[in-house]
């Protein structure tokens, strides 16, 4: 699904005419007076999109899981546009009772709004009992400059509180043009939760392997 303003959504297919709106023609001509060339540029692959990567063997590689039972993991979760919010607090939920995480090691802390995201992350993390901070919100995008402020600051401010406290925040934020396409991406909230949990395995492996040296 795409918007207006030609933005998609990270790892989203286009079709039909949005490819041939995406794709760009190079004409070549050549001195013969024939017919140019017509030369496709190479089909780019979507930025930030899932997938497997290729490591060459020999190397020391450190990988986290999305799994992990016993983990206490903490939902800061965004009152604003709460139809959408609450879909994504429902998915994230679900993704941690498939990851083997009992409900009684998840907090869930409710703020005002998106603006309110980092500082209660920031207070999650600084107790020290959560191995990652899952943030869970969404801006939608209206007739002012309200937007860029809103979801800009989130989103420097949830990476602000992750880099000083050394506590992964994982970044489940939509921030969409209209409330349908919010509402069409109300599942973030898991693949939030898989990127929280995987940060934080990670992290403790990182722990176990200097603790070993």
């Amino acid at each position: 699904m795409s918007d207006e303003s030609g933005e998609h959504w990270p790892g989203e297919q286009l079709v039909g005419a949005e490819v041939e709106a995406e794709e760009e023609i190079e004409v070549r001509e050549d001195d013969t007076g024939e017919e140019p060339a017509v030369v496709e540029e190479p089909e780019q692959l979507a930025g930030h999109a899932p997938g497997a990567i290729d490591i060459p063997d020999g190397l020391d590689v450190v990988e986290g899981s999305p799994h992990g039972t016993r983990k206490r993991i903490a939902i800061v979760l965004s009152r604003f546009n709460g139809d959408v919010t609450n879909r994504l607090l429902e998915s994230a939920l679900a993704e941690l009772d498939r990851a083997g995480i009992e409900r009684e090691h998840v907090t869930v802390m409710p703020v005002p709004g998106a603006f309110e995201l980092p500082l209660g992350a920031m207070a999650l993390a600084k107790t020290r009992r959560y191995v990652a901070i899952v943030a869970l919100g969404c801006v939608i995008r209206g007739e002012t400059a309200h937007f860029e402020y809103v979801a800009g600051e989130a989103a420097s401010g949830l990476q602000l509180a992750a880099l000083e406290t050394g506590v992964p925040v994982a970044f489940g934020v939509l921030t969409t043009n209209t409330l349908e396409q919010a509402m069409a991406r109300a599942d973030k909230g898991a693949e939030a939760v898989r990127t929280a949990l995987e940060m934080a395995d990670l992290f403790n492996q990182l722990r176990a392997t200097a603790k070993a040296s």
